[in-house]
């Protein structure tokens, strides 16, 4: 009886040609069959978005240097999310093993998480049901050195081909810049160590920057700054990354505050208001 190796499906935000998602396909080309479907372009941001009123449509590329038996690359000119959608209905020939998005041009730590079109692609992948896993390096140059994640990239890909995820849970998977990225000198060796972890507190401020064109109107940049609430908090994800290590953040989709249930249930007892 044929052995079909497994089945990976591949997607991120920052676009198809980018360096985080080739280096993944790379490092994981030996796992088992690649298929790629990602944004044409970089759509960070776009969380589980998806596109109801814009036609889709799929280019295929050439691959990323590998077997071409064993990978196909398309682009989608719809959101992360899209891309999932769209590969699950028209390209993949069977289900597949692991739904896997990145590897991110920049952290989805914290509230990021919620923003992030890396973790909309893990997202789809764990609402139909599919071990899915985000991987995301502090690091938004499209030049970054992806390299130090390789071993713990096929370890954690490795353990979930092996043992799956609990159902409705994902994995988001955060790796701290190594040293300063400016000075080669002062880069550390490895990571600390991994840290499962939780999502840590923390809120943007100054988000919208107001310019004045010249030709007499206003518009507006999204930027903002970043304050972690916790600082001092040892089981979150933003001291794990401060402090050298891999943070590995178990993400479910169900986002019931279970804890304000008994509360609210007394504003409406007797079913009034």
């Amino acid at each position: 009886m044929e052995i079909k190796r497994p089945l990976l499906l591949i997607s991120n935000d920052d676009g198809y040609q980018a360096k985080g998602i080739r280096q993944l396909v790379e490092m994981l080309s030996d796992y088992g069959d690649i298929i790629v479907c990602a944004p044409d372009e970089a759509r960070s941001g776009f969380s589980c978005a998806f596109s109801a009123t814009v036609p889709l449509r799929l280019t295929p590329h050439s691959s990323f240097h590998t077997s071409p038996s064993a990978l196909q690359v398309w682009s989608c000119n719809g959101t992360p999310t899209d891309c999932v959608k769209m590969a699950l209905a028209e390209l993949c020939p069977r289900r597949p093993d692991m739904v896997i998005g990145g590897i991110n041009h920049g952290d989805n730590a914290s509230v990021n998480a919620h923003y992030s079109g890396t973790m909309g692609v893990v997202l789809e992948g764990c609402m139909k049901y599919i071990p899915s896993v985000a991987f995301s390096l502090c690091d938004h140059r499209d030049d970054a050195d992806f390299s130090p994640l390789r071993p713990y990239v096929r370890s954690i890909t490795e353990r979930v081909l092996a043992e799956g995820l609990p159902k409705g849970v994902c994995l988001n998977v955060n790796f701290p810049l190594l040293g300063d990225a400016a000075d080669s000198d002062t880069q550390k060796a490895d990571y600390q160590g991994v840290r499962v972890c939780r999502m840590s507190s923390g809120t943007w401020s100054s988000e919208v920057t107001k310019c004045h064109h010249p030709r007499g109107y206003d518009y507006w940049w999204m930027v903002g700054h970043y304050h972690n609430d916790e600082p001092e908090a040892t089981d979150t994800d933003r001291w794990a990354l401060d402090h050298g290590y891999v943070a590995v953040i178990p993400t479910q989709i169900d986002l019931t505050a279970y804890k304000a249930i008994d509360q609210l249930s007394t504003w409406f007892e007797g079913n009034h208001i």
